[in-house]
């Protein structure tokens, strides 16, 4: 099968799609999909550089990747709830190896990983929900957001900004968010009540007495500080010191995805309802150059929605 693969740690030119890569192999309790479309996520470039090698000793070649849209094209014996030909999206496991992520024509993933694709989207927008999607709707759920509340989900107009600003509003909450001059318009059209220009003003400058602060740009400083007496900070961008995880008064925290089918299932019933919607920034082809300029676009911090590559039409 085709699949983009990294030889070594390194730039974005270490990207290459290559057409000599055995199919994985299904256990009983996963199906192999076969990817129609594929998102790029922060986690994709930072393992690139070789970020993540204290959790995972891959072994070169590695195929990164953690979000894929496409067809069952297979079913382990222990799988009953999915059949060959339904259209699915999911968030994969992690595989230690580093030899079945998404970047690829095919992917094993565990059936409690997977959900149906909503029938009123693409490919390409589904592969763009798993992974950021169920981390915005697990981070609030830690944050215990309620209707009334004064939430700050920083990088409104990131992935998961994004799902993070439409959920908080499905809560009830007041949402405030910080963006650039130029996606003030966009994070508004998400549901955003306010919007901080954060080349303009830090947020301890112009906000007080939150009840809860989602971060993902690693301002925990700045986080903590707007926080009302027993208000919860979560921080997926950055590791908390032993002062800041025991901040007086109030619940400091950070938070890693764990993805399943029940929370996927989740916002595919929100989507094929239309209470959340998807933004893509930009699509690319899955060829060596693709996934090259499709890392570069994410490496930016300037994208708006999510970055997707189109395996297959």
């Amino acid at each position: 099968m085709k699949a983009a693969i990294i030889q070594q740690y390194g730039t974005a030119d270490q990207l290459e799609v290559v057409a000599n890569i055995p199919t994985p192999t299904i256990q009983a309790d996963e199906v192999l999909v076969e990817n129609y479309a594929i998102s790029i996520n922060p986690i994709d470039y930072k393992a690139r550089q070789g970020l993540m090698q204290h959790l995972f000793k891959w072994q070169f070649p590695v195929i990164l990747g953690w979000d894929l849209a496409g067809k069952v094209v297979a079913i382990g014996s222990a799988v009953t709830n999915f059949k060959v030909g339904d259209a699915v999206f999911a968030r994969p496991d992690i595989d230690p190896r580093g030899k079945n992520g998404s970047y690829a024509e095919y992917t094993a993933v565990k059936a409690d990983k997977l959900a149906l694709k909503p029938q009123n989207i693409s490919y390409a927008a589904a592969s763009a929900v798993p992974l950021a999607g169920q981390t915005a709707l697990q981070m609030l759920r830690k944050l215990e957001i309620k209707s009334g509340q004064k939430v700050l989900i920083q990088a409104g107009a990131g992935g998961v900004g994004m799902y993070a600003i439409q959920l908080a509003k499905q809560a009830g909450a007041h949402v405030v968010t910080t963006a650039s001059q130029a996606n003030h318009d966009f994070v508004i059209s998400l549901g955003a009540d306010q919007v901080i220009d954060y080349h303009k003003n830090n947020i301890q400058d112009v906000l007080t007495d939150f009840d809860a602060v989602l971060d993902t740009v690693g301002d925990v400083a700045g986080g903590i500080s707007i926080l009302k007496k027993g208000g919860r900070f979560l921080t997926i961008a950055a590791s908390l010191s032993k002062e800041q995880q025991h901040s007086p008064g109030k619940v400091v925290m950070s938070g890693w995805v764990a993805p399943n089918s029940q929370d996927l299932t989740t916002l595919a019933n929100y989507i094929a309802n239309r209470k959340i919607k998807i933004v893509l920034d930009s699509t690319f082809p899955f060829t060596t150059a693709g996934m090259r300029a499709a890392h570069i676009r994410s490496e930016t911090h300037h994208a708006r929605g999510k970055i997707v590559v189109q395996i297959k039409n």
